[in-house]
């Protein structure tokens, strides 16, 4: 059984200004369509860039710190127990990092559609989502730029020729 005060770390990403720890609770406690992923985030650092999910509704729980949260009208600080909802779309566009002084834990639950596309604004980049955690059999996600979207077309011959 998960324990949000003592978890079990899945996954961690050291990459400078995004460096995170995860803790899968949705898939330790046996979910098989609800995600709840615990994050503990130091100062300074952020969970992923400003993205929004075309599949899934997510909801934030901040449980210890403050959270600064960048949406599509500006930004605001989210206190422990504040709780906020990111609806699928490009108002539910999202980022969450840490300013204050101290670590920062807090819980993203989300439905578990799949494929999820998502649309990283800042950068001009589409992510597809292609299997859910722990399900992994090959590559769990591509990222493309859209500049270079192709026509639908593109490469497809009618059958026969």
């Amino acid at each position: 059984m998960p324990n949000v005060y003592e978890p079990v770390w899945d996954d961690e990403s050291g990459r400078q200004g995004f460096s995170y720890r995860d803790c899968w609770l949705g898939i330790q406690a046996g979910a098989e369509r609800l995600g709840a992923s615990l994050y503990e985030i130091e100062p300074g650092e952020a969970t992923f860039p400003y993205h929004w999910h075309t599949a899934n509704e997510e909801v934030l729980l901040v449980l210890e710190g403050t959270v600064t949260l960048r949406e599509p009208g500006g930004t605001r600080e989210v206190p422990a127990g504040g709780m906020v909802a990111f609806p699928r779309g490009e108002r539910g566009a999202h980022q969450l990092y840490n300013r204050g002084g101290g670590r920062a834990r807090f819980i993203v639950l989300s439905e578990m559609n799949w494929p999820d596309p998502c649309v990283y604004p800042d950068s001009g980049k589409v992510g597809v989502g292609l299997v859910p955690r722990g399900e992994e059999t090959g590559p769990r996600k591509r990222v493309f730029f859209e500049a270079t979207a192709v026509d639908y077309w593109d490469g497809e011959e009618p059958p026969g020729r």
